[in-house]
C-alpha cells in the first residue's frame, strides 16, 4: 500500500525543527503500527526557496519519506508498506501533529 499525504498551512516552526520531525516520524510509525528499522535520516539542504528538511525512515515493510516546503508551510509525506495500514489514520495523525489546516491523501494498493 502507498499513501501520499499532502498537508497545507502547517505550523511553520514544526517543519523547521529536526527534533520535531524525528518525533513526527516515530509517532507516525507507532500510530500505524510499523516497526522502524534504524534511525531516521533527517537532512536540510538546497538553497533559496527550495531549502528545507527532508526525512527518510526505513520500516520493516518498506519506508516513510517526508519533504517540507518552508516557504509555503507544506509537508509531503509518503508511506509505502507491504503491510496494510489505514491511510486515514496516517493522515489524521500527521495533520494533528503538524497543526495543518488542511490535508489531502491519495492511496492505492500494489499487487
Amino acid at each position: 500500500m502507498v499513501a501520499s499525504i499532502d498537508l497545507y498551512d502547517c505550523h511553520p516552526q514544526f517543519i523547521k525543527d529536526p527534533e520535531k520531525i524525528r518525533v513526527l516520524i516515530e509517532g507516525l510509525c507507532e500510530e500505524i503500527k510499523m516497526k522502524r528499522y534504524g534511525e531516521p535520516m533527517i537532512q536540510r539542504f538546497a538553497e533559496g526557496p527550495l531549502e528545507g528538511y527532508s526525512a527518510f525512515q526505513f520500516i520493516e515493510t518498506s519506508s516513510v519519506t517526508m519533504h517540507f516546503d518552508e516557504g509555503k508551510s507544506r509537508a509531503f509525506i509518503d508511506v509505502f508498506s507491504c503491510k496494510f495500514f489505514e491511510p486515514e489514520t496516517a493522515e489524521k495523525f500527521c495533520q494533528n501533529f503538524l497543526e495543518a489546516k488542511s490535508a489531502k491523501t491519495l492511496h492505492f494498493f500494489r499487487k
